[in-house]
Formats: structure tokens, sequence, C-alpha cells
């Protein structure tokens, strides 16, 4: 069973069919939405500031969520993918982003719907990426557009196989293909 821990006075609240990796650890403020899956030894730390997930993202084994006390917070979006070993500080990412593996987000940054931050990427503090914009490289920097459509059609996939990794974790039997 995930670890839920109650930390000034805040308890995490997970929505409707979400999974929770027996090694996940929630943290104090710290509320998603449905169909969300927190997969292996990711830690949400909302021990000091509000971290907020919208619907049917999924967070990647190995990442790390977390704020400034009284600065930022985290806000991410409906049917975002955050990749294997991710760290955000306290940015906002919006609808049908996806964040690589192994990237870092950093405090006030904020990542448009639809956009792509590649694997390894680094987006320091106040970096704004746009809709549908790719960045990559350490710091990151634009790279091009990327087809709206094509954006949001990859995420939703993605995010839509997560839910069905996720139960076969806790509906044995469902092992079925998107």
């Amino acid at each position: 069973m995930a670890l839920i821990i109650p930390v000034r006075g805040f308890t995490p609240k997970t929505g409707a069919d979400c999974f929770l990796a027996e090694n996940a650890t929630l943290i104090g403020d710290v509320t998603m939405g449905d169909g969300c899956s927190i997969w292996f030894n990711t830690v949400l730390r909302g021990d000091v500031n509000t971290i907020t997930i919208g619907n049917r993202v999924n967070i990647q084994d190995g990442s790390v969520l977390h704020t400034l006390y009284q600065k930022s917070t985290i806000e991410i979006g409906d049917d975002v993918s955050i990749g294997h070993n991710v760290t955000v500080h306290g940015a906002k990412i919006h609808n049908f982003a996806l964040i690589g593996m192994g990237a870092v987000v950093m405090d006030d940054a904020e990542v448009g719907e639809g956009a792509i931050v590649a694997a390894g990427a680094v987006v320091l503090s106040r970096t704004k990426i746009g809709p549908n914009e790719l960045w990559g490289g350490a710091p990151a920097k634009f790279i091009k557009m990327v087809d709206p459509a094509q954006a949001r059609e990859m995420n939703q996939k993605i995010a839509r196989n997560y839910l069905m990794y996720s139960k076969w974790y806790t509906e044995p039997g469902t092992e079925t293909e998107n």
C-alpha cells in the first residue's frame, strides 16, 4: 500500500479510479483528480505547499514533485504524462503536456497545453513554454512546434495506456491492449 502521510493538517486526496504503487509516497497538501496513476518510487511532497493534479495524469517511476514554502505550488492539468525520473519543482503544467524521462522543471516554470519537454531537458525557473512547443536541452530551449492534434492524441493514448497498466495491478485478468 502506498505511503500516505498527513502533514500540517493536510492529508493527500485522490480521485476515483486512481492507482498508487505500493511504494509511492504522497505527503500533505496533495489533491489529484480521477483516473490518475502514481508509479513505483514516486514522491509527491506537498509538505511545504500545494500540489494539484488533474484527471488521467500519470506520474511514472522515480519522479519527485515538490514546491517552495510560501512561494511556489504545482498545478498539473488533465491528460498529462510525467516520465520516469522527472523532477517537477513548483511549476505549472497544462493539459495534454508531456514531460520526458529524466527532465527537470523548476519553480515558476510553465509548460503550455500540448507542449513536450524532451527527455533529460532542464527547464529553468520562470521559463514559459508555449502551447504545442517542443523544448529540449540543458538549459531547455525551443526546438520546434508540434502538431496540436498529434500531441493531444499521443498524450490521451499514453494516459489511457497507463490507466490500463494500473488495472493489471488492481484487477487481475485485465491484460488487454488499447
